[in-house]
């Protein structure tokens, strides 16, 4: 890849966008919506999907703005780049790939001058052959006892990506049949009460455990592992761990020293990022083992439709590239730091959790991918509810505090539709008309004018009045099948690639994850040291010391 010394920030389409600015804060989204030829151009339709972002604080003009700075970012050849498995994480020195791991069997992407597909497609064929035989009791516990519950453990990207899918299809009636008597709880964290969440329940007999570990060094992860290992061991004996425990990971020699069968691994590659990785084995073994391969396929082949739409479509189409682009006008041009996830079905409650991740520790960046400081911000922070809790939470705070640019998900068919006789709508009607009207209560507010003629008290005028230009996009879905989960995931992946290669940043590693890590390790030699020795404490400033003593006097773990 080029390298480059020039910010984004340097073109002229850049400061075009600054100075345009000035003539959007003189429009109101009242008089924008007006405007239907303009709406009609905000619409976009593809693969059953329908996007309309007419209520976002843009005109025509700014749309071709903003698509003029995408060709000066070179957006296109750094989306080809990409697909052309170049070594764009350059920090990394590695490719970016995850569209490989969706990719149909016939494809050829390239990486290092492999095609690395037919490796992929080894590695999903071994994922559903072993997942086959668990869930047809073909492959027995240590007392021959058929594993029923699975307990994939892994953190941060392994974990979030992973829960998000698995929860969307629990209510589906065609995945509710295939996970029939089968248990999947996700065990992400360190601490021993999600551990004793997670086990709650369990019979180790009929319990696979699932150590998702690219290193099999990760110290949460692995602390876990030999949790659950000793669960098991207690109960049936060490020879049980080849039964009852597998791995997703690289390292096939720390896999056999934990006491797992290496031919129980089941690789990814360095060019599969964590955050990216749900559709490596990192999500598809779990998955498989709860759904069946047959239903995470079609997941695979929504991600993957929406991959060559994204690689393949004018930029002025490209659904990821335009919500990628108003991103980046609403955070570096606009001003506003946040985005709202907010989607209208219950069975999308992990989908902004795990979007919170893979776009904060993408794009949280401060420098450049050549290493200069950014005079601009980077990045929002994102957060959500599904519809309607969030009304009950925090629209208080976007319809009348900060501008807050919203995502509204709206499906049109429900998984579990509820209709009650005598009722005017039913109960998918009652939470559908709230996404229709919720983006418009964003846009238009209520004047004082309009108070006045409803006879409003004056003093409640003030309380009562909504400024309204709050922008919005709406998403509308034909159903949450597993395609269409697959779909959702890629457009949010791809938006915040866009981000990145727009702002000229690297969206691929996550260095400010790692100092955290390296400060913690210090404080766990010097627990160690203090527990078996009585070390003094030393190293860390007045603060650290203090609370580490106090931790120290009246914790009531035991002398190791």
């Amino acid at each position: 890849m080029t390298s480059s010394t020039a910010l984004i920030c340097d073109t002229e389409a850049w400061k075009d966008l600054k100075k345009h600015v000035e003539d959007i804060k003189k429009t109101h989204l009242r008089d924008l919506m007006n405007d239907a030829n303009r709406c009609e151009s905000m619409m976009l339709e593809f693969d059953g999907l329908l996007l309309d972002y007419s209520r976002q604080r843009a005109t025509v003009e700014t749309m071709n703005k903003l698509l003029k700075l995408a060709k000066d970012a070179q957006l296109p050849e750094k989306i080809s780049r990409m697909f052309n498995g170049e070594h764009i994480n350059s920090t990394e020195n590695r490719s970016v790939l995850h569209v490989a791991l969706r990719a149909p069997k016939d494809a050829v992407i390239m990486a290092d001058g492999k095609n690395v597909v037919p490796e992929v497609w080894n590695v999903l064929d071994k994922i559903k052959e072993f997942s086959e035989k668990i869930r047809s009791g073909s492959w027995v516990g240590a007392t021959g006892k058929p594993l029923e519950d699975v307990v994939p453990i892994g953190i941060g990207g392994t974990f979030l990506g992973p829960l998000f899918v698995h929860t969307a299809p629990q209510t589906d009636p065609e995945s509710v049949e295939c996970a029939k008597g089968r248990q999947l709880r996700f065990l992400p964290n360190i601490d021993p009460v999600d551990v004793a969440r997670n086990i709650k329940g369990l019979n180790p007999e009929t319990t696979l455990v699932v150590v998702v570990s690219k290193t099999f060094t990760t110290a949460e992860t692995m602390l876990n592992a030999r949790t659950l290992r000793e669960w098991i061991t207690a109960a049936l004996g060490a020879s049980a761990v080849a039964k009852h425990m597998v791995a997703v990971s690289t390292n096939l020699a720390l896999v056999e020293k934990f006491g797992i069968d290496p031919n129980n691994a089941f690789a990814f590659w360095d060019w599969v990022g964590g955050r990216y990785s749900v559709c490596s084995a990192v999500g598809v073994l779990p998955l498989s083992l709860q759904y069946g391969f047959s239903v995470v396929e079609k997941f695979l082949k929504g991600a993957s439709s929406i991959d060559q739409h994204f690689k393949s479509t004018s930029l002025e189409e490209n659904i990821p590239v335009l919500l990628g682009l108003l991103s980046v006008w609403n955070v570096s041009f606009l001003g506003y730091p946040a985005r709202a996830i907010l989607p209208y079905s219950q069975a999308l409650e992990k989908f902004a959790p795990h979007i919170q991740q893979v776009s904060m520790e993408s794009n949280g960046k401060g420098v450049s991918i050549d290493g200069l400081p950014l005079p601009f911000e980077t990045g929002e922070i994102d957060f959500g509810e599904p519809g309607t809790n969030g009304q009950h939470s925090f629209y208080q705070l976007i319809h009348q505090g900060r501008v807050i640019p919203c995502d509204f998900i709206g499906v049109v068919k429900s998984q579990q539709p509820v209709y009650l006789k005598g009722e005017i709508v039913s109960n998918h009607d009652e939470l559908m008309s709230n996404f229709f009207a919720q983006p418009d209560a964003l846009a238009y507010g209520k004047t004082p004018e309009q108070l006045h003629k409803e006879n409003v008290s004056e003093n409640l005028i003030p309380h009562k009045t909504f400024s309204g230009n709050r922008p919005s996009l709406s998403l509308l879905l034909p159903e949450l099948s597993a395609y269409n989960v697959g779909q959702l995931l890629a457009i949010y992946e791809h938006r915040v690639a866009v981000q990145g290669f727009v702002w000229g940043i690297n969206s691929f590693d996550q260095w400010g994850v790692e100092l955290g890590k390296v400060l913690a390790s210090q404080v766990r030699k010097q627990l160690h040291s203090s527990r078996t020795q009585g070390t003094e404490l030393d190293g860390f400033n007045y603060s650290t010391t203090t609370l580490l003593k106090r931790y120290l006097e009246t914790s009531s773990e035991p002398q190791m």
